[in-house]
């Protein structure tokens, strides 16, 4: 099973234990014409209760024409749940609406009290870094530049954009998925969940000790993750969808209205774990 099905079979086992509630608002980011693709936008999926959802809009131009067909106004008050359902089934606008609705519905079981919420670690101080650690880098995500340090550790930034590379010349940029095969740590971008290439990546982390998903559109649990090998998930948690919701439209950044959560997969209590 993908990855998407299978967050679409978590959202559902824990909407038969929490009641969830429906949409109450919609925001897609515009896709204005002449532009090729929506990128470093976020649509947001406001349930009534006050959960909300994040994913990051990633589409391919031949998505335009249907991406521009929805209409915000459907979907208030639908349930959402089907979206969870139509994910993983090569559909790129379903799969964005349906990742939504996992964060959604994950949100809201966060907001219940169900799941122990760390906001306090930073996920990316548990890689650990070390001098002469190779660090793997999957996707080019600014705010983990951070970690370079090319006098203590190597990092290798793995992208499928080429373009990448003649942009960023100081940076080891490489379109060859196999070059993680040797880092003994790995980060991903929660893009990787998206456009469903975390298994492909998982699947060359073989030497590593240490993998970690991170980014705003891990706004779910991370029970998939961790049952693939992962260490540590780091995303989001929504304080106050009103507020985020206004500053997502706005282009402002997040601030309060969000904080951080860190999932460590020895610590982590799984909702769906009976007690």
């Amino acid at each position: 099973m993908g990855i998407l099905a299978e967050f679409g079979l978590l959202a559902r086992r824990l909407a038969e234990r929490i009641a969830v509630p429906r949409i109450r608002e919609l925001f897609l980011p515009p896709w204005p014409p002449g532009v090729p693709a929506v990128e470093h936008e976020f649509l947001v999926m406001l349930l009534e209760g006050g959960a909300a959802g994040l994913s990051y809009v990633l589409l391919p131009p031949q998505s335009a024409d249907d991406y521009r067909a929805l209409d915000v106004r459907a979907h208030a008050g639908a349930r959402p749940e089907p979206y969870v359902e139509a994910m993983g089934r090569g559909d790129p606008v379903a799969d964005l609406l349906g990742l939504a609705a996992v964060n959604a519905i994950c949100q809201h079981v966060m907001r219940s009290g169900k799941v122990r919420l760390d906001h306090a670690t930073d996920s990316l101080g548990l890689l650990a870094i070390e001098d002469g650690d190779r660090v793997g880098m999957v996707g080019l995500f600014p705010p983990l530049l951070r970690l370079a340090d090319p006098g203590r550790f190597e990092l290798v930034i793995v992208e499928k954009d080429a373009s990448l590379i003649e942009k960023h010349p100081g940076l080891k940029i490489t379109l060859d998925v196999t070059a993680l095969r040797r880092c003994n740590k790995v980060v991903c971008t929660s893009a990787t969940v998206l456009n469903e290439t975390i298994d492909e990546v998982l699947a060359n982390c073989g030497a590593a000790k240490h993998v970690s998903v991170v980014g705003p559109t891990a706004g779910f649990l991370p029970d998939p993750l961790f049952a693939r090998g992962v260490h540590v998930v780091g995303g989001r948690y929504v304080v106050d969808a009103e507020k985020l919701l206004a500053r997502v439209k706005s282009g402002d950044r997040w601030g309060d209205a969000t904080e951080r959560t860190c999932f460590e997969k020895t610590t982590y209590v799984s909702p769906l774990v009976e007690p």
